[in-house]
C-alpha cells in the first residue's frame, strides 16, 4: 500500500507510515480529551497548576512545531529520499524522526493545556504507538537499505526524543 507513494526506482516511500502515526496519536489525544475533559471530568487540576500546565503546554506546542518544521521543511529529507541517501545531518543528528517527534511533542503540549492528571498517560501511549510503528516499518526499511551505516546511526541518535548526539 505505501509503495503507491514511491517514484520509479525509489527505494523508500516518500511519506512512510507518518500519516498513520500522526493520525493515531491525534486520535488517542482526542479520545483522552473527550473522556477526561468532558465525559468523566476527573483529574482536573486547579490553580496554580492550571497556569503551570498551560505554560508548559504552550512551550511544548512551540517546540513541537519547531522540531517538525526543521525536520519537514528546513532539511533536505525529500532530496535524501529521492536520492536514496541516509539523512544524518542537521536536526537528524539530534533525533532520527523529527517530523514524528515534532507532532508527538505538539500533542503533549495540547494535552497539557487541559491541566488534567489523567491525560498524563496519553504521551506514554502515543510514544508506544510511534515507537512500535517505527520499529516495525521505517527502521526495517532503513536497515535493509543502508545496513551498517544505519545501525551505527541508531547507536548515536535517539529515535523519538531530540537530544545531543552520543559520542562515536
Amino acid at each position: 500500500m505505501l509503495k503507491n507513494y514511491m517514484k520509479e526506482g525509489q527505494k523508500l516511500p516518500m511519506f512512510g507510515v507518518g500519516p498513520y502515526i500522526v493520525y493515531g496519536m491525534g486520535m488517542v489525544a482526542a479520545i483522552g480529551i473527550i473522556l477526561f475533559g468532558y465525559v468523566f471530568k476527573i483529574g482536573i487540576l486547579n490553580a496554580p497548576w492550571t497556569v503551570v500546565f498551560r505554560i508548559v503546554g504552550a512551550v511544548l506546542i512551540a517546540l513541537g512545531l519547531t522540531v517538525w518544521y526543521i525536520g519537514a521543511l528546513r532539511s533536505d529529507m525529500d532530496e535524501s529520499i529521492t536520492d536514496n541517501k541516509l539523512q544524518t545531518k542537521g536536526i537528524y543528528a539530534w533525533v532520527r524522526n523529527p517530523m514524528y517527534s515534532g507532532w508527538w511533542i505538539l500533542i503533549i503540549g495540547i494535552t497539557l493545556m487541559w491541566h488534567n492528571t489523567w491525560m498524563l498517560i496519553l504521551p506514554v501511549i502515543n510514544w508506544c504507538i510511534m515507537t512500535i510503528s517505527l520499529i516495525n516499518t521505517e527502521e526495517k526499511w532503513l536497515a535493509g537499505l543502508y545496513g551498517k551505516d544505519y545501525e551505527e546511526y541508531k547507536k548515536h541518535v535517539n529515535r523519538c526524543i531530540p537530544w545531543f548526539p552520543r559520542k562515536k
